[in-house]
């Protein structure tokens, strides 16, 4: 199936709710993550399609909260929201919006994949109503009305279950296509070995799967291969392409996820630790991550690790080997040397340890240690 679908409802909803988010007051305004990946873009614009659908008094918005040029870099949404039928110019990005006079107007925030505000949404905390997710509970917002955090492979699993409690028969294909190949490239077509599908994720993926015109290995096959397509991206490109930021006392850490082999990377650019540097230093990080994973005979897991103080990079590696990260160092060839910090790679044994794991694992150290 290569021509994007035609026309839908779907994308009628996203059209309105462009044009309500300049003058409406807005009962919720439903984003995903700063990362904003496949995942998260799906899941709002799913979720928010169905509040819409639930609650035809309210005025549903949902926002991607990055610039819009930045859509082009997340490759597998380009693909899925194309088969999807979902027109990008009716989406609304962080920068088609006038911030501070939209969020006057809305009443309530509505967190996907995520349940911790960042960056300059911080400040909203008290307007988060309503939150739906997979990571760790952080146990924030009492105030919100509902939450439904769970340990599941794809925050599109649980808005698929959303639409089948509350509105199964209008769940049409391109609703289906939409969360089904999120879910897919979430669990890594439903590996069990990658670690990430839970039977939730397979009950959830069987039931879009009857609404699709397409196979499960086909679909997931073209999502990926799509995920994968870096080779016009630079350093920088990669490194923000999939980019989370968080704050654990006095300590500041990115972690970007990228997908190719550290090898290839640094074939690719022989000044990968300036790089780092560079990029950590734009953003007063003091450890930046590259968490990287591909497919070589199988799932792979890599992972960068550069520290702004080159005094806690060994106790860096020791903690996460006593997390079982399971790493063996890896030699990048001809590669010019960091300015003032200090940068490894190493291959991942424990491949069941993603972004959304080490990210916890990492506040609680840093907090235990009054950093």
């Amino acid at each position: 199936m290569e021509n994007p679908m035609p026309a839908n409802e779907l994308n009628r909803y996203l059209k309105a709710s462009k044009t309500d988010i300049h003058h409406k007051s807005i009962d919720y305004l439903v984003m995903g993550n700063e990362a904003c990946d496949l995942d998260s873009m799906a899941s709002a614009i799913g979720y928010a399609y169905l509040l819409a659908a639930t609650k035809r008094d309210k005025t549903i918005v949902p926002v991607m909260p990055i610039p819009r040029g930045d859509f082009s870099l997340r490759t597998e949404a380009v693909y899925v929201f194309g088969q999807a039928g979902i027109d990008v110019a009716n989406l609304i990005f962080i920068d088609d919006m006038d911030f501070e006079s939209v969020l006057k107007r809305v009443v309530g925030l509505v967190l996907v994949d995520h349940n911790q505000l960042s960056g300059v949404w911080t400040s909203y905390g008290n307007k988060v109503a309503i939150i739906l997710d997979h990571h760790k509970n952080e146990h924030l917002y009492p105030h919100a009305a509902q939450k439904v955090i769970a340990p599941v492979g794809s925050t599109a699993t649980l808005v698929g279950e959303q639409w089948m409690t509350h509105c199964p028969d209008l769940v049409d294909v391109h609703l289906a296509l939409l969360l089904w190949g999120t879910l897919l490239l979430d669990t890594v077509n439903l590996d069990t070995g990658a670690g990430r599908v839970t039977p939730r994720d397979e009950k959830m993926a069987a039931i879009l799967m009857k609404l699709c015109p397409l196979g499960q290995a086909q679909y997931f096959e073209k999502v990926q291969k799509a995920k994968f397509n870096t080779a016009d991206l630079g350093t920088f490109d990669l490194l923000r392409k999939d980019y989370k930021q968080f704050q654990a006392g006095k300590i500041s850490w990115g972690i970007a996820s990228a997908l190719l082999p550290l090898a290839q990377w640094g074939e690719k650019d022989r000044k990968l630790c300036l790089g780092f540097e560079t990029y950590a230093h734009g953003r007063n990080l003091d450890l930046l991550f590259s968490m990287n994973a591909y497919t070589d005979k199988g799932f792979c897991r890599e992972i960068a690790i550069y520290c702004k103080d080159k005094g806690f990079h060994e106790p860096l590696i020791e903690l996460l080997q006593r997390k079982q990260l399971d790493l063996t160092p890896i030699c990048l060839a001809n590669q010019s040397p960091c300015r003032e910090g200090k940068i490894s790679f190493h291959r991942q044994g424990n491949r069941e340890i993603s972004r959304k794991k080490l990210a916890p694992l990492l506040a609680d150290y840093f907090h235990s240690q009054n950093f």
